[in-house]
């Protein structure tokens, strides 16, 4: 019996007579991003006739925060729970504006589960052209102390829905 390894993941396949085969592949699963649709408001534009730079750190937390009421529910849950999370980080690269009545796509996924903070990827896309690159860091935190608290198990399980692969390696790190 021949095996022949494919190069795109950890794939066998076997060939044990002419004409005959059989496949055994345990390739990971890739999660889904978590994509939201928004229209470009006229309010959100400056004088140029293109999205105002601020604007675009508002689209990242609409992002995450509809990423969240999908993975975990509604945000005001985790805080009666007695955990938040805030922004400690927050980067934006331009590549290409947006304008007015524009519709876009933002796609976010987590990019790490930490012991305490939660890394997301977000871009903001119009058709297929990425036009921002965005990363928010957030820190759970005490709501009673405001102290730095490790991220809660649910909070974990629901987010692995839209987290990438290797989210929560290396997770002592904090």
């Amino acid at each position: 019996m021949r095996l022949l390894r494919l190069a795109a993941g950890n794939c066998e396949l076997a060939l044990p007579r002419a004409g005959a085969r059989r496949t055994s592949c345990s390739v990971p699963r890739v999660p889904d991003p978590f994509l939201h649709e928004l229209r470009v408001r006229y309010g959100e534009c400056d004088p140029q006739g293109i999205v105002f730079n601020a604007n675009y750190l508002l689209y990242c937390d609409v992002a995450f925060t509809e990423l969240w009421r999908a993975a975990v529910g509604p945000w005001q849950d985790m805080v009666q729970r007695g955990v938040d999370a805030v922004v400690a980080e927050a980067n934006l690269r331009f590549r290409s504006p947006a304008r007015f009545d524009d519709e876009l796509v933002l796609r976010a996924q987590v990019m790490r589960l930490g012991k305490t903070a939660i890394t997301t990827d977000i871009d903001v896309l119009r058709d297929e052209q990425l036009l921002v690159q965005g990363r928010l860091r957030h820190v759970c935190v005490a709501t009673e102390t405001w102290r730095k608290t490790d991220v809660p198990e649910w909070v974990r399980a629901g987010l692995r829905r839209f987290a990438d692969v290797d989210a929560e390696r290396g997770e002592a790190q904090g």
